[in-house]
């Protein structure tokens, strides 16, 4: 804990707020969705780096009504006495000057995520306006900002016994694109953090209508608690979730991790509360750890012959192991302006030396979980050794090779990746209108027949024996697992095409999962995308119209009257005919295209658990849960 004073003097100016106005994307990503949302991030990251250094318990986020956000907590306050240098109070700088706060000299915090600072004063700067009211010394002070600039001096305004910060802002329309708050994006980053932060209270309430959700998270287990979320889906092969915390110079080190009947392995990892989906340093040493630990336990008791040199890899041990690194330190290194990976070299020898220690002693200790383990990999090595070969024989038939294409792809003339699409069409109906109605130079058609494997139930091997897919990895030219190369891609653009039933919604699922869990470069680099065909047509006299909702349909009937209109609701792909096809679905000029985007690694690995794994209570609460939500469902 911090034992410094915190006040006016421990806020560190770098640089002015000029720039962020001008180029908001630079500090928040993107002046869309996204960055709406940051800004949220921003000013509850501050709060709970005052949890972190020990001061904060309960955090309260509140969408008002107008899409405006309130966050209030229960800290130390931001500092209101006068900056030495600059004579004006250290929460006008705060919110004035970018790179200004107490988390730059390591004496107020001890370790902080966010911005490192930014924070605040981005939010501020792309705010139509903001008020902070600061509650500290038994006095409440008021201070209220437009575009970033302040209206008015710090103020106090009354008394008070307790103390903290309440930051309302509402998001500047002449800055963001899109201007209304999820209630269900922001409830996954809250209760994210309150995993991570085990005992900090964080509530969430939708006020913008008068039965607004309200939620509360406080998980006095941490991530022990997370790692059960996340396998609620899965069946444990370990009866208790493996738990452990270390503190030393470098850092502070928790880990949760568990393992179940699954073939995949999900490993989630944060440095000071912000997600490093791409890993890092911390990653690395859990990884040599686990597998150092897993094969000296092995030989040590015979699962394996040391004589022979038998060893497990890395891949066979990690199958179905679900877990949470959570690393906090002082001084983190990102690597990349996201922040998604962490590269601080010391971090490494620190978890690679924890984890060793821990789990030796855990695999003696528990001879039986420990067996369950062993077994689980050799399996998995065995199982490995065989998709080997599978994957093998699919590389040999290399993406440059066009003979060894699969016989029902249609491919397109352009052999430049970057101009190349490819409709993955549910069935041969479909196909054959897709084939006919294509632009043949830039579009390529692979049908399928019938529904792919559930790719979250099989191993590897087993999954390679279908040429359904076998068949779409040749097409692709990437490869796939530990063989995939993004720059083999043949086509820019993957869009699956299926009836808009419940039918063509599985395929879409089951080909999702299959690209998610083998292939999710693909994903990452926004090659996938679904295409988005009419649910009718409106004809009046030589008038043709097309709609993709029911919402469109109304307009249409409003804007050309109901007499006498004829409507066709299509059931299937199949039943346009290659002309309508093409100008409805597949002509760039007129198209919808959804581009699947993984928005939280965590949420889609639990999702894709739930939906397509083999328990199903988790699967029938969570199509309850989320039922109502569904728009346009045709049974």
């Amino acid at each position: 804990m911090a034992t410094n004073t915190y006040d006016a003097s421990g806020i560190k100016v770098l640089e002015g707020l000029e720039a962020v106005r001008k180029r908001p994307g630079m500090y928040i990503g993107s002046t869309g969705r996204d960055g709406l949302h940051h800004l949220v991030y921003e000013i509850i990251d501050n709060s709970v780096d005052e949890a972190l250094a020990g001061y904060c318990k309960n955090i309260d986020v509140i969408i008002n009504p107008g899409e405006t956000i309130t966050v209030i907590d229960d800290g130390r306050g931001i500092p209101t006495g006068i900056h030495p240098q600059y004579k004006k109070s250290a929460v006008e700088i705060a919110l004035t000057k970018l790179h200004a706060g107490g988390k730059f000299d390591n004496t107020n915090y001890k370790v902080s995520g966010g911005l490192h600072g930014v924070g605040v004063s981005v939010v501020n700067a792309l705010s139509e306006w903001l008020k902070v009211t600061v509650y500290q010394d038994g006095k409440i002070f008021e201070q209220n900002y437009e575009r970033g600039k302040p209206l008015d001096e710090l103020t106090v305004v009354g008394k008070t016994k307790r103390t903290g910060t309440t930051v309302s802002f509402k998001p500047d329309y002449e800055i963001f694109s899109e201007l209304v708050y999820s209630y269900d994006t922001l409830r996954h980053r809250i209760q994210e953090l309150a995993f991570l932060n085990k005992g900090l209270r964080i509530t969430l309430k939708d006020a913008r209508t008068e039965d607004g959700k309200y939620e509360e998270f406080h998980y006095e287990g941490g991530i022990v608690e997370y790692i059960k979320l996340l396998n609620s889906g899965k069946e444990p092969l370990t009866p208790n979730v493996i738990y452990f915390e270390k503190s030393t110079d470098a850092g502070e080190l928790e880990i949760a991790m568990q393992y179940t009947d699954s073939y995949n392995e999900s490993i989630s990892s944060f440095a000071n509360n912000i997600n490093t989906t791409e890993g890092g340093m911390h990653v690395n040493g859990f990884k040599s750890a686990l597998t150092r630990c897993i094969n000296t336990y092995g030989q040590k008791f015979n699962f394996l012959k040391k004589d022979k040199g038998e060893t497990l890899s890395g891949e066979d041990i990690r199958e179905g192991l679900t877990a949470i690194i959570s690393v906090k330190l002082k001084n983190p290194e990102f690597e990349g302006q996201t922040k998604t990976k962490l590269g601080n070299p010391e971090i490494r020898g620190m978890v690679d030396t924890i984890v060793g220690s821990v789990l030796t002693s855990y695999l003696e200790e528990h001879p039986q979980e420990a067996k369950i383990i062993m077994e689980k990999a050799t399996l998995a090595s065995q199982a490995r050794a065989a998709a080997k070969k599978a994957r093998e024989n699919v590389r040999r038939k290399s993406g440059l090779d066009t003979a060894a294409l699969p016989g029902k792809l249609s491919d397109c003339a352009d052999k430049n990746p970057a101009n190349c699409e490819i409709y993955i069409v549910e069935g041969d109906s479909a196909g054959g209108s897709a084939k006919q109605g294509r632009d043949p130079k830039t579009q390529a058609i692979l049908p399928l027949r019938g529904k792919i494997l559930n790719v979250e139930k099989v191993r590897l091997d087993r999954m390679l024996s279908s040429d359904t897919i076998k068949s779409m990895i040749t097409a692709f030219g990437t490869g796939i697992g530990e063989d995939f190369d993004i720059d083999k891609a043949r086509y820019h653009k993957i869009i699956i095409m299926t009836d808009a039933d419940v039918d063509g919604a599985h395929i879409r699922t089951l080909l999702l999962t299959f690209f998610y869990r083998y292939m999710p470069g693909l994903i990452d680099h926004g090659y996938v995308y679904v295409a988005q065909p009419p649910l009718y047509k409106v004809q009046k006299g030589k008038d043709i119209r097309y709609c993709y909702d029911e919402e469109q349909l109304e307009a249409i009937y409003t804007e050309i009257g109901r007499d006498k209109t004829e409507l066709q609701r299509y059931k299937g792909l199949g039943e346009m005919n290659p002309e309508q096809l093409w100008e409805t679905t597949m002509n760039p000029a007129n198209r919808t295209l959804l581009k699947i985007s993984i928005e939280d690694a965590v949420q889609a690995d639990y999702v894709c658990s739930i939906l397509m794994g083999d328990q199903v209570q988790p699967r029938r609460d969570f199509i309850t849960e989320n039922a109502t939500k569904v728009e346009n469902l045709d049974i």
